[in-house]
């Protein structure tokens, strides 16, 4: 695993081996990588976690240069609680109404969150809160020049660029579509995350017994361990 994935660490590693019924401690890992060990979680981001509930969605917008130099904007919902990734879009043109549309998309038959966190972008419009409000969801400004605020949202777009968007360049609109929806696949279905205990945000049952299958993600970047029943 981890000659195959070059930009995965040590509890990475620990988690996937989890999904397969191994158990292997972190220490373990780390002398047969011959890598360092990895930097300690920021305190600070577990503070900030804790004090939130479980029923916010955060949301946050990063732009993308193509193959071209065109500039794309992605924005994401991300769910406070499991991390779950639950929407996704790209445009061109970014407008208060094109956002607008995809709060309506990302929470269809009921799924609408209690509170949204977000920052104060001007591309959401002046009478988002107005709108948000009238759904039900109570909108959580952050303070002006504190991305910390926003953490869970920009831990996201990091984790975005550091393990996708940086490695592959982007040719075009219907490219990056599919780029980010195989990533948004793995990421909430396969991918281990260190707040959910190693879980993925999307868990489900797993064989701990059986030969081991690897699927290939992005070409590569990325691979996914699972036992075949």
């Amino acid at each position: 695993m981890s000659r195959d994935n070059v930009l995965w660490g040590t509890e990475r590693i620990r988690g996937e081996l989890r999904k397969l019924g191994i158990v292997v401690s972190n220490r373990s890992i780390r002398r047969y990588r011959g890598h360092g060990p990895d930097r300690p979680a920021s305190q600070s981001r577990r503070t900030f976690l804790a004090n939130h509930r479980r029923s916010i969605w955060a949301a946050d917008l990063l732009t993308v240069q193509t193959l071209t130099f065109r500039t794309f904007y992605v924005l994401v919902f991300v769910a406070r609680g499991r991390r779950e990734l639950v929407h996704v879009a790209v445009t061109a043109h970014p407008t208060a109404v094109w956002v607008w549309r995809q709060v309506i998309n990302a929470a269809p038959w009921g799924r609408t969150p209690p509170s949204r966190v977000r920052d104060r972008d001007a591309v959401y419009g002046s009478d988002f809160v107005r709108k948000a409000t009238g759904l039900g969801i109570r909108t959580l400004l952050t303070p002006v020049r504190a991305p910390g605020a926003n953490a869970i949202a920009e831990r996201l777009v990091g984790t975005l660029r550091r393990e996708c968007l940086d490695y592959i360049l982007v040719v075009n609109e219907a490219h990056l579509r599919a780029v980010l929806g195989e990533f948004v696949g793995y990421y909430n279905a396969d991918r281990p995350h260190r707040s959910l205990n190693l879980e993925s945000p999307q868990p489900a049952p797993r064989s701990q017994a059986g030969p081991i299958r690897v699927r290939r993600v992005l070409g590569g970047l990325h691979h996914a361990y699972e036992r075949v029943a």
